[in-house]
């Protein structure tokens, strides 16, 4: 059986985590909008929501917005990771950033841009800090 466009999605970002990280893949049938990954980070927290987009256009259900914006407005650090199909890049959206994606995708322009997962861990390791570890 041939694994799906987010499967091999997942296995690429899961062979190139940093170290002293934890992720688990959640496989979640019935909706609510949970994200696809928890991870944690040298104690750092965070949820990501995996896609795979054929154009700029992004397929972000109503739940999805709800469940991100509700927990990034909390304080939570929480992303959207979309690849498009044919591309190596990957593009970061904050957790608010799920009605533009709904509406717009990538072509709104929201997201940070990384040529492959080391460099979006690179970027990503400064936002984790600033949500997590606010200076005082």
């Amino acid at each position: 059986m041939s694994k799906g466009p987010e499967a091999n999605f997942w296995q690429s970002i899961r062979s190139n985590l940093p170290k002293n990280s934890f992720a688990t893949r959640i496989e979640n049938k019935h909706g609510g909008g949970v994200p696809d990954v928890h991870m944690v980070w040298d104690g750092l927290p965070f949820w990501m929501e995996l896609k795979v987009a054929k154009s700029s256009a992004v397929k972000v259900s109503p739940h999805q917005v709800a469940w991100n914006m509700a927990y990034f407005v909390r304080g939570g650090a929480n992303f959207f990771l979309v690849k498009r199909a044919l591309e190596r890049d990957l593009f970061l959206f904050r957790g608010d950033a799920g009605p533009d994606l709904a509406s717009c995708g990538l072509s709104c322009g929201l997201g940070t841009r990384f040529t492959d997962p080391a460099a979006l861990f690179e970027g990503l390791r400064p936002e984790l800090e600033r949500i997590l570890r606010p200076a005082p």
